[in-house]
């Protein structure tokens, strides 16, 4: 079961065991990293749960599951975050209509896309229906932060963690499903396992080759000219984090490719994850990124950085 979705061998089991014994229970958390196929699968398991044939499911013959298909199944619900968060209202709208009984099936299934944006209201109000649901129904949260989710939730919900995909599995995604035939091993490694990181860095690919160009100067350049050169980070904060993420690839590459300084570039990668967490914590970002390029490039030029 589950043949078409690459990756995830462990949980597809746990799911196809769940579906084939007539087990599913009625709350699962599929918890990890964004964009490596836990939102799709969590669709196929729905489809599955609903699919009314008698053969392998889910059988994308029956009615069901053609419904489901052209996203008309009347017993399947996605919600996602309404302009940056999943809003208390959402969650009362799903609740009054959980009250009613599915149509023609023994279930009715929610899915609740990234978690981790419900506002606080929401999960307490979500917490409501996980405490007590109807026996016809099925709920599946998907989170790449389970830091974000309360306690009480996650105690309530099947916890089904998943693995980042390995290169050769998001190559073949990226080559069946997006006719992307030109990722090489460096791009496969800077992207960890997420096919979503995979398309964003393609689609900024003019982006990322600055990156990778202000980092081959880095040694070249005097200070003041390596900062002015980063301007392309400064002005991507709604892609920070993939670009601090493709920024530790590139150190990485270099520590690798430069044994004797290998301590350089270690220290380097320290620092970026140092600014991973003045992000988080909300500091200014410009000065953020002001720290991080002066921090790395001292760290590299350190036999001249005493000058600057």
């Amino acid at each position: 079961m589950f043949e078409n979705i690459v990756g995830h061998a462990e949980v597809k089991k746990v799911l196809s065991n769940a579906i084939n014994n007539n087990s599913v229970l009625h709350s699962y958390l599929f918890i990890g990293e964004e964009g490596i196929g836990k939102k799709l699968l969590a669709k196929e398991f729905a489809k599955a749960i609903l699919c009314t044939s008698d053969h392998d499911k889910p059988c994308d013959i029956c009615k069901s599951c053609r419904e489901f298909n052209t996203n008309n199944n009347a017993n399947f619900s996605l919600i996602n975050e309404e302009g940056s968060a999943i809003k208390i209202d959402q969650i009362r709208n799903m609740q009054n209509k959980i009250a009613e009984k599915p149509i023609n099936s023994d279930y009715k299934i929610y899915l609740i896309n990234d978690v981790e944006l419900m506002t606080q209201e929401a999960q307490n109000c979500l917490l409501k229906t996980l405490e007590e649901p109807p026996e016809y129904i099925v709920i599946i949260l998907v989170t790449s932060n389970e830091n974000k989710v309360l306690n009480t939730i996650k105690s309530r919900c099947m916890k089904l963690y998943f693995n980042n995909l390995e290169n050769k599995d998001v190559e073949k995604i990226l080559k069946e499903q997006f006719n992307m035939n030109d990722v090489n091993e460096a791009f496969l490694n800077a992207v960890s396992g997420s096919v979503k990181k995979a398309l964003l860095i393609k689609e900024k690919s003019s982006e990322y080759e600055q990156i990778n160009k202000l980092f081959d100067i880095i040694d070249k350049e005097n200070l003041v000219n390596f900062i002015n050169s980063g301007s392309i980070i400064y002005e991507n904060k709604d892609d920070i984090y993939n670009i601090l993420d493709y920024i530790n690839i590139i150190l990485d590459s270099k520590m690798k490719t430069n044994p004797i300084d290998s301590y350089k570039y270690a220290n380097c990668i320290f620092t970026v994850e140092e600014v991973k967490k003045r992000l988080r914590a909300n500091s200014n970002y410009d000065m953020s990124i002001d720290y991080l390029l002066m921090n790395i490039w001292k760290e590299i030029n350190s036999e001249r950085s005493s000058r600057y």
